[in-house]
């Protein structure tokens, strides 16, 4: 599983790194991130509540080809 936060949406509300901080932190704007470029299996849940819980939509699942 592989995540993005598309910057132009996050609000940097804090649920994300809130939720798993192994996986989001805050850059230096004040803007989420993902510090992993694969999500590790053991937390993929814990990220897709991340998901659900961004008031803005800003974390994208990217879809396998």
């Amino acid at each position: 599983m592989k995540v993005t936060i598309k910057e132009e949406k996050c609000m940097g509300c804090g649920s994300c790194p809130s939720a798993v901080p192994e996986v989001f932190d805050f850059n230096d704007d004040g803007f989420a991130y993902c510090k992993v470029d694969t999500i590790p299996d053991d937390l993929e849940e814990a990220v897709k509540e991340a998901i659900d819980m961004c008031p803005t939509g800003a974390i994208v699942e990217e879809k396998s080809e």
